[in-house]
């Protein structure tokens, strides 16, 4: 079941909201009780057998933190519950992979398997381990059962993130459904639920039918095509992942609980260390609480730290995708961070001078719009055949096909009234106007969470909103899955 899809808005939702509310009347366990099964019903609409993995996944982790409680052997118990989560997560997600592997190196012909990978398995898998390794130090306790569950299968959240900490998630589940009906806090989370779709489905899904078409028939691109699919898939993966985010924000935001921000406008950053301090940032707070600190942060001397980054890098490669692709992307950012950090670390040698921001801002998009490209292709192989074409000086008109896929019906009806279909470059109109809207707004635009705590409960509003709601409605049956939904 997909936040975009018939189903989730006119049946899920209204019925998940006013079981909730109705149960808070009752007592805030009731509340609870009504938003796990709910959320059991999320999980388990895209695959029966996912749900019963991650029902063993949470009573044995919850056993294993009973386990650890004031008990001598917690750090073997902590040990086996990070071996136990992290073999799960290999084998579903990495196994096809290391056999692939041992197979060329081998010369042997071991069989793949094949095995289907759960939705979210890398987001609540993470999301475990986060728990147990809080619990050994002492900065949580491990109380009730349905709290710890609701902590993991709270569907808003559950197969995309955002990471919370349970530190920060108990107390907003303290007393859930006894607060009431919040009709301001429902109302911004209404809109940003809307702002997050329009993301997804009118944008990003734009992008992605360019981005599709370019990837699979590359040997027909040339230099323009190319630049434009890089372009056009560093805009999709943005508009569709940050799309979802303000969507399980503001989802969130109708129970009255609120959820981590995720993205900060991350297109916006002035270089590589400051984007990742923007883009998905709970994730890279889970790296640096629980991989960069404990290896030894900055404490150990410079040269420790920049060793201990590109292990942060690595490791964020390996667990965004199961291929030597995200690896490279992995170390792509891993070493200009590492870069940045030391040109940062000497810039009193530079008497404090900065970059300007109309400068590096650009700057920073072409690299990680660069760095994406191995994000996004089957393989290094493929990757490197796109990058290719940036530089082999073959710049012919670009592509009729991929301008077809911002050919939108609801706008291209508008260039047929002016006549402008017939202009020889009228095809290109449409994908013209959208990329340029969508790059000022991912450059001066401002972040969906900061536009809904702003929004006020006025008519022209409620407009507004219902017409965008519509335009999404409309738009469901050409939309796809979210893009991390694979990782």
């Amino acid at each position: 079941m997909l936040f975009h899809s018939y189903i989730f808005v006119f049946v899920f939702l209204p019925v998940s909201l006013g079981g909730y509310y109705l149960a808070g009347r009752i007592g805030s366990r009731a509340a609870k009780l009504w938003l796990a099964a709910m959320s059991l019903w999320f999980y388990g609409s895209f695959r029966l057998e996912y749900l019963l993995l991650l029902l063993l996944s949470v009573f044995l982790n919850y056993g294993i933190a009973l386990g650890m409680k004031g008990k001598k052997r917690a750090g073997g118990l902590l040990a086996a519950g990070v071996a136990v989560n992290l073999a799960a997560l290999v084998y579903f997600k990495y196994m096809d992979f290391f056999i692939g592997n041992w197979n060329y190196i081998s010369g042997m012909e071991l069989p793949l398997l094949h095995v289907a990978l759960p939705v979210g398995i890398s987001f609540f898998t993470f999301q475990q381990i986060s728990y147990l390794a809080d619990c050994y130090k002492g900065e949580i306790e491990t109380k009730g059962f349905l709290d710890y569950m609701l902590s993991i299968v709270y569907f808003p959240k559950l197969v995309e993130g955002p990471l919370v900490i349970y530190a920060e998630w108990e107390p907003e589940l303290a007393g859930a459904g006894e607060k009431g009906f919040d009709a301001e806090k429902f109302m911004r989370g209404v809109c940003q639920f809307v702002m997050g779709m329009m993301k997804k489905v009118i944008l990003a899904d734009t992008f992605g039918g360019a981005v599709d078409y370019g990837y699979s028939n590359l040997e027909i691109m040339h230099g323009w095509d190319a630049l434009l699919i890089v372009v056009f898939y560093a805009l999709q993966l943005y508009f569709d992942f940050s799309g979802y985010c303000d969507m399980a924000l503001g989802v969130s935001r109708m129970f009255g609980i609120e959820l981590p921000v995720n993205f900060n406008s991350p297109y916006q950053a002035g270089n590589i260390v400051e984007f990742w301090k923007r883009w998905h940032i709970t994730l890279n707070r889970f790296f640096t609480k629980y991989i960069y600190i404990p290896l030894g942060g900055n404490r150990k001397g410079r040269a420790r730290m920049y060793g201990n980054l590109l292990i942060v890098f690595l490791v964020s490669g390996i667990w965004h995708g199961a291929g030597w692709n995200f690896i490279l992307w992995g170390m792509l950012h891993g070493v200009l961070y590492v870069l940045t950090r030391m040109w940062m670390n000497r810039r009193g040698a530079f008497h404090g001078r900065k970059v300007p921001r109309v400068i590096s801002v650009p700057l920073t998009f072409c690299y990680t719009a660069f760095a994406w490209v191995y994000f996004r292709a089957e393989n290094a192989a493929q990757g490197n055949r796109l990058i290719s074409l940036l530089f082999s000086g073959d710049y012919a008109r670009v592509n009729r096909n991929l301008a077809g896929y911002f050919n939108l019906d609801e706008f291209w009806y508008i260039l047929k009234v002016l006549r402008l279909d017939g202009w020889e470059y009228g095809h290109y109109i449409l994908m013209g106007a959208i990329t340029v809207f969508s790059l000022l707004l991912v450059f001066f635009g401002k972040n969906a969470a900061g536009v809904a705590d702003k929004i006020k409960p006025k008519p022209w509003t409620a407009v507004l909103f219902a017409g965008a709601m519509l335009w999404c409605v409309l738009a469901f049956s050409g939309v796809s899955t979210f893009l991390y939904f694979n990782f």
